[in-house]
Formats: C-alpha cells, sequence, structure tokens
C-alpha cells in the first residue's frame, strides 16, 4: 500500500509504484492520490517519457459520468475508483518501455490545481521470445536405405517384366509375318500320279504372266 500524507486544502499529491513489470504485454498502472479540495470535475492523464511528452490516455470525470480517451500509439483506458486512478495497457510491445507519470487535475471549479510531478513508474515490457517451429525429426538412415532399395527392386522387377513381355510379343510377331504353308499341292490335270489324296489342287494361273 502507498501512504500519502496529510495536504493543506486545494492541493493534489500523487503517489505511483516505481516500478511495472510487464510478461504478458498488459499492465495496470495505479495512480494514487490525495486531494483535500472542493472540485466537482477532474481530469487525470498518463503521460510517457521523462519530459512527459507524450500523453498515453486520460480521463475525465464529475459527480455524475466519467470518459476515458487513448492515443492511437496506445491501448489504454482510464478507471476512476476513490482516491485512485486505474490505467490499463494492453498490447504493448517492448518499444514502449519508459517511465510514466500521472498527472490529476481540477477542472472546475475554479481555481485550477493540478499536482506536482511524481517520481514516476518505470513500465518495462518483457521481449515475448518469437516461437520457431521444431524440425520434424529425422528419418534415420537405416529406413531411409531400406525405403530406397525396396523402391529400387520393385522398379527393376517392373522393367524386367515389361522387357520379358516386349520380347515374347516381337518374337510371336516375327513367326506370324514368316510363316509359309509347306503343304506339298499338284497341279490339276495330274491328280492321280503320285500325289498324295490330301494334297490339294495348285492352281497354276496365278503365276502366269
Amino acid at each position: 500500500l502507498t501512504f500519502l500524507p496529510s495536504l493543506p486544502e486545494n492541493k493534489i499529491l500523487v503517489a505511483q509504484s516505481p516500478l511495472l513489470k510487464v510478461d504478458n504485454k498488459t499492465a495496470t498502472l495505479i495512480c494514487n492520490y490525495t486531494y483535500n479540495g472542493t472540485g466537482k470535475e477532474f481530469r487525470a492523464s498518463l503521460h510517457k517519457g521523462t519530459g512527459s511528452a507524450i500523453e498515453v490516455c486520460f480521463i475525465s470525470w464529475n459527480t455524475s459520468k466519467s470518459s476515458s480517451t487513448s492515443n492511437k500509439q496506445f491501448n489504454c483506458q482510464g478507471a476512476h475508483d476513490k482516491d485512485k486512478v486505474i490505467f490499463n495497457l494492453w498490447n504493448m510491445s517492448a518499444s514502449q518501455t519508459d517511465i510514466y507519470f500521472c498527472k490529476i487535475e481540477v477542472m472546475y471549479p475554479p481555481p485550477y490545481v493540478y499536482n506536482e510531478k511524481s517520481n514516476g513508474t518505470v513500465i518495462h515490457v518483457q521481449e515475448t521470445p518469437t516461437r520457431t517451429q521444431e524440425p520434424l525429426s529425422a528419418i534415420p538412415l537405416w529406413i531411409m536405405a531400406t525405403v530406397t532399395g525396396v523402391l529400387a527392386f520393385y522398379s527393376m522387377l517392373i522393367t524386367a517384366v515389361f522387357i520379358n513381355y516386349w520380347q515374347k510379343s516381337r518374337r510371336n510377331m516375327y513367326h506370324q509375318s514368316d510363316y509359309m504353308n509347306m503343304t506339298p499341292r499338284h497341279p490339276p490335270y495330274q491328280k492321280n500320279k503320285g500325289y498324295p489324296s490330301y494334297a490339294p489342287t495348285r492352281d497354276y494361273t496365278a503365276y502366269r504372266s
């Protein structure tokens, strides 16, 4: 808990934790404050950098309503509770690591009052480690050699079967083209001169020119 000393009327004092580590890109920064004035409208803002040059986001409220606005470069939303303002930041990157200051202002009624600059809070955003895909386990060399050998064997077997089939086909085609009927034939006018009865009559007219 952060304890704040008592103040004279119409003064504001802000206290922040000195360090806030961010591991999951989400940070909750609490600005505790003490105010003894009669203000009814307030504005609380979160600033980045030693010179508070960048306003990250702010929240304004009165007795009936409140509203919050964020810088486009940040994801930030403010909420008001009794004696404290809560700034929630998300999707933070490592480049946003810096010191952050809370500023509380009394907007109405006059006089305008704001707190003196506090010591601030260093928000340290941890770099998210990049997940690298684990390489697939290497296939053992003996498995690769076995698979390669089996594939080579089947390839040679299929090739040998194909060559054998091709040679048989060519041999059959050769025998069919060179076949000649060697059955003896006799002239039609010499049917009874020693030719066997099974020999067909040879037609010589086909050979005449």
